[in-house]
């Protein structure tokens, strides 16, 4: 039998075939490989780019159903008022909500005690939340000058009272800063602790921390280092990011009960504008890095012409006690206040919330 030969030319074509097939697959792997990482790389984007926000009156956003004020920057707040009006009450209070609340939650105050002590309340939606313009620079510092101009665009008069609830704490802390010039008296009420904050013992802010689940850890661990990532892990399934709602004490539980029974048609409206630009950037500005701790802030009353004023419960499972109870050590023009029973919505229950209005209104009368 004879061996089939190959001419030159036909081995030379077998050649570049087979080359041409070897550059035919490593350049199909590298469009392959360039098509995962295009998509991987828009996954990421997308993953981490929050929502636009839906802004109040626009016209793809909610409406406008709230007197509103305009801002030196453009931005609204939205407020609401209760009690007496402004021009015959004796004592003018703006009431700061706290982490996925807003200007309806109103206090459990009666209308006999608002008129008998002539008492006129400014609530107000803080940036992002209900239909406040979201703020994209929002910032420990912008918080109290909101405030500020909030009071003169309704024309409060040169001093006014400020009572914040649990992240409501933070914009008081700021205003005590920045404004302190402005305030008749402070109420921080189960306020807000920061595990950065600055001249703080860092052992006492990591054994505050270590107090908290696991996942809230890392949530504000994020918040703090991470900013940029914030939105995606909010919006994560993989790893539970709060669980607020499972901190709850006995005491915060009936509450919590008790208050279901009342219908509340406005609890859409807090985050309407979208999450990001209410809860996630509350979280980000409350936990970012602070130009000045608590115990830095001089006392804004030495006259004692005024008083300042922290509510802790000791049951507050959500906000460690040890540190406010550092704080009104470090500061002792600071009174401070622990309620045996109270946990985190104590000042919900009306006794408490009346007992807090009168020790903030009247204790520089009596002391």
């Amino acid at each position: 039998m004879f061996e089939k030969k190959h001419s030159w030319v036909e081995i030379s074509l077998l050649h570049s075939l087979t080359v041409d097939d070897g550059g035919l697959f490593a350049g199909m792997v590298n469009a392959i490989a360039l098509a995962v990482g295009v998509i991987l790389i828009g996954w990421v984007y997308k993953a981490l780019k929050p929502p636009p926000p839906k802004i109040c009156g626009s016209i793809d956003g909610p409406p406008v159903t709230s007197p509103r004020v305009r801002l030196g920057d453009g931005r609204h707040l939205a407020y609401r008022e209760f009690g007496v009006p402004k021009e015959e009450a004796r004592y003018k209070i703006i009431v700061i909500h706290g982490y996925g609340s807003s200007k309806d939650a109103i206090l459990p105050v009666s209308q006999e005690l608002s008129e008998d002590l002539g008492i006129y309340f400014l609530y107000f939606d803080r940036a992002g939340y209900g239909e406040s313009d979201p703020h994209s620079s929002r910032s420990v510092k912008s918080e109290a000058y909101d405030i500020k101009e909030l009071a003169d665009k309704l024309q409060l008069g040169h001093k006014f009272y400020i009572i914040g609830t649990s992240m409501g704490g933070y914009p008081v802390w700021s205003c005590l800063k920045y404004i302190p010039e402005r305030l008749s008296g402070a109420a921080l009420v189960v306020p807000f602790v920061s595990y950065w904050w600055p001249s703080f013992p860092e052992n006492l802010l990591r054994e505050a921390l270590t107090m908290l689940p696991k996942s809230d850890q890392w949530t504000f661990r994020v918040a703090h280092y991470a900013p940029w990532l914030f939105y995606w892990w909010m919006t994560q399934k993989w790893f539970p990011s709060l669980t607020l709602t499972s901190l709850l004490s006995p005491d915060d539980i009936e509450i919590r009960r008790t208050l279901s029974q009342v219908p509340d048609t406005d609890q859409g409206k807090i985050s309407q504008q979208g999450e990001y630009e209410s809860l996630h950037r509350d979280i980000m500005t409350a936990f970012g890095k602070w130009e000045f701790g608590p115990t830095e802030i001089g006392n804004p009353f030495p006259e004692n012409d005024g008083s300042v004023h922290i509510w802790q419960g000791l049951e507050d499972r959500i906000i460690p006690y040890t540190l406010n109870r550092y704080i009104s050590k470090k500061l002792p023009w600071i009174r401070y206040h622990e309620v045996p029973h109270g946990g985190h919505l104590f000042i919900l229950n009306k006794n408490h919330c009346e007992s807090i209005l009168r020790a903030l209104l009247l204790s520089q009368h009596i002391s």
